[in-house]
């Protein structure tokens, strides 16, 4: 169940829900991907009869494998820390305000009423549009405006928000 779904007020139903876009992953991703081909050298290097330039200069295989388990271990980290901040992402749309939660052990929440909403700006760069992401800004009123980068599917998020004040109903 959702963070949003969990704190609904009276009346109030979901009507959309998203994410950040995947390429927030994109670096952890490359990131983890090269610690696990450090760590496949090390194993090849491990399992072969390689002679450095001069006697003793070669490291002990042992030494070797645990290199590349460190190297795993820290390219497992690296993604799941990716994955966490990923999740820890939450935008909906309700028939009655916008609910925006970041953050995992420091959370924070953001509960805009929907009459209280002056503006959703979308902001997609190249990439973004081709890829589905950008960044959203929802200003209320009377208040600064709140930035939520690499978000999935920005225009819709806006046009939810858009079709909610003009009381229509799920789509």
């Amino acid at each position: 169940m959702s963070y949003a779904e969990k704190h609904l007020i009276a009346d109030e139903q979901v009507q959309y829900e998203t994410k950040l876009h995947w390429i927030v992953m994109l670096g952890h991703v490359v990131i983890a991907l090269i610690l696990v081909a450090l760590a496949i050298g090390l194993v090849i290097g491990a399992r072969s009869n390689w002679q450095g330039a001069g006697a003793g200069v070669a490291p002990s295989p042992n030494v070797m494998y645990i290199g590349a388990l460190v190297s795993l271990v820290i390219g497992a980290i690296v993604f799941i820390i990716g994955l966490v901040r990923r999740g820890a992402t939450e935008m909906a749309v309700t028939n009655k305000r916008v609910i925006v939660k970041t953050g995992l052990a420091n959370r924070r929440t953001l509960e805009l009423l929907l009459p209280r909403i002056e503006s959703v700006v979308v902001e997609e760069p190249a990439m973004g549009r081709v890829l589905g992401y950008g960044t959203v800004i929802v200003r209320g009123t009377g208040g600064t405006p709140e930035v939520f980068s690499q978000i999935a599917h920005p225009l819709r998020f806006r046009e939810q928000v858009q079709r909610q004040i003009a009381g229509e109903t799920k789509v």
